[in-house]
């Protein structure tokens, strides 16, 4: 069954020239690398920069067919990386295709076959676009789980209460929430972030995973709790190392079913996304790796 990512593909302006991200487009390409069936649902310029877009996905294998094509510009990021390869942004996002959502051109969930729904990011907070999103997904849960990652951009949207209720309307109808330990830590300052998880739980979520960057990933369900170390790695830059977690949990699901993510199981979609992210990171921009990449590190560990 072909996974939707819904959300947007932008370009990121480094010092060393324009590429290809946004975290939806960066999980389409992981998921793609790991050999599912992927659309990408988000809207696409006929720009320069649109067209850099569509042959970056193409070339990975992310269909296109239910995005919508036009003549906006394409929304971008300046991207300012520190000493440890982190990376923070600064949007230019009005009126632009990127956040163009609306029912008029969303697929139908009830005529399309879909194996999960993986959204969020900046879509699910840029007004009206988000709106539209939100009552679209609303449908598409009916037929799909949904994989909601936060990814949380503050510099965006400052206002903290403003982003806790977005971000906790589009948890109410997940299946599978992926944040980061720092999401969490601004979206609930004074929480553990365990509790945090809980909380989703509580609410409806089948399974919280929680990235923690070099100290590994954990997941909490509603019966158990499973931490996994991260991997040592030489880090070139962390772009895309969250959004490669994300792609291999939509993988375990389509290939395990949600329900059987459990224990053994779950530690082991764990620890193979924790090694994808490792990968992730020893490569310069959003280069997840192929099936065949993960394939063998795991041979070489055993």
């Amino acid at each position: 069954m072909s996974v939707w990512v819904c959300g947007e593909a932008l370009i990121d302006v480094l010092v060393a020239g324009a590429v290809v991200g946004g975290g939806p487009a960066n999980s389409a390409k992981a998921m793609a690398r790991l050999g599912r069936s992927v659309e990408f649902i988000g809207g696409i310029s006929t720009d320069d920069y649109g067209q850099q877009i569509t042959e970056e996905l193409h070339r990975d294998g992310v269909g296109l067919k239910l995005s919508l094509v036009s003549e906006k510009p394409t929304a971008t990021a300046k991207v300012t990386l520190d000493e440890e390869g982190g990376a923070s942004y600064l949007f230019t996002l009005d009126k632009t295709v990127t956040f163009d959502f609306s029912g008029s051109w969303l697929p139908d969930p009830s005529h399309l076959k879909i194996g999960v729904l993986h959204i969020g990011s900046l879509a699910t907070i840029v007004e009206p676009g988000a709106q539209s999103l939100y009552e679209w997904a609303m449908k598409v849960a009916e037929f799909a789980p949904v994989v909601f990652d936060p990814n949380v951009r503050s510099t965006y949207l400052s206002d903290r209460t403003r982003y806790l209720e977005s971000v906790e309307r589009w948890i109410s109808i997940s299946t599978v929430v992926k944040a980061s330990d720092d999401d969490i830590a601004w979206l609930h300052p004074d929480t553990e972030m365990v509790t945090v998880a809980k909380s989703w739980i509580q609410s409806g979520v089948e399974i919280v995973v929680i990235t923690r960057g070099e100290n590994g990933l954990i997941a909490v369900t509603s019966d158990e709790i499973i931490e996994v170390p991260g991997f040592p790695v030489d880090v070139v830059d962390t772009v895309g190392a969250g959004d490669t977690v994300g792609a291999v949990i939509v993988d375990a699901i389509l290939e395990y079913g949600i329900f059987n993510l459990r224990g053994e199981v779950l530690r082991k979609a764990l620890d193979c996304a924790g090694l994808a992210a490792a990968i992730t990171c020893s490569r310069a921009g959003a280069q997840p790796p192929t099936k065949m990449d993960l394939a063998n590190r795991i041979e070489n560990r055993a």
